[in-house]
């Protein structure tokens, strides 16, 4: 079986300095955490914009967030100069529609939150609308969004026959780490991975769990 060229998205990116560590280790995308409900250290769109402006205009920037009012994505997808907007929570009919056409250029992902086999036929319904999706392992629910769920992994192989079923990029999130990369990506083959706390420690990018985490993608047989 081969395996193709996976990307890689290093997630809660909190500075200039570690988005250029996780550039120099070969990302290619950053995500930029911005108004979500729990998790890492939201950051202003001034500091966002600061990390977008420091590093190449080849790199996927990525703005992660809960916001689902069209009026405010728009204005903060400008005010931080990001060329992709990370949706958390699905947004209304017809808003896809109103981003693409205020924001030309800026790409839109949508994440699917796998919590069980409802998840493929939400990843169906949404992929039209998307230019990828995120499979990730956050219960988007109430109380359980209130909370951090950082470091959890989901069903591999629902996430596996989404990327099977859908006719647009995934990428694998949730729970990612040097030790069970290799699984993750020969389970579900997906386009690109997205990592948060498997690379980082005390709420720092943490060069040693990069080297570790770009070596053992790199060791995966093609």
């Amino acid at each position: 079986m081969v395996i193709a060229p996976v990307q890689v998205k290093i997630c809660c990116i909190h500075s200039p300095d570690e988005a250029r560590m996780a550039l120099s280790f070969g990302a290619a995308a950053l995500g930029l955490v911005s108004e979500m409900p729990a998790g890492p250290s939201n950051l202003s769109d001034e500091a966002i914009r600061d990390i977008v402006e420091s590093v190449p205009s080849s790199v996927g920037t990525f703005l992660l967030t809960a916001v689902t009012d069209a009026d405010r994505l728009v204005e903060k997808a400008l005010a931080c100069g990001v060329n992709t907007i990370q949706l958390w929570d699905p947004l209304a009919p017809g808003d896809y529609q109103r981003l693409r056409a205020a924001l030309p250029g800026v790409s839109l992902v949508q994440a699917i939150h796998v919590m069980g086999r409802s998840a493929v036929m939400q990843a169906i319904e949404a992929a039209p609308q998307a230019d990828a999706l995120v499979l990730d392992s956050s219960n988007p629910q109430v109380p359980y969004r209130w909370e951090s769920q950082a470091g959890r992994t989901h069903d591999w192989e629902i996430s596996r026959e989404i990327a099977e079923t859908v006719d647009c990029p995934v990428l694998l999130a949730g729970g990612l780490n040097a030790g069970n990369l290799e699984f993750a990506i020969r389970t579900v083959r997906p386009y690109g991975v997205d990592v948060c706390s498997g690379v980082r420690t005390d709420d720092a990018l943490d060069r040693r769990k990069l080297v570790s985490f770009f070596e053992a993608l790199r060791k995966i047989p093609a």
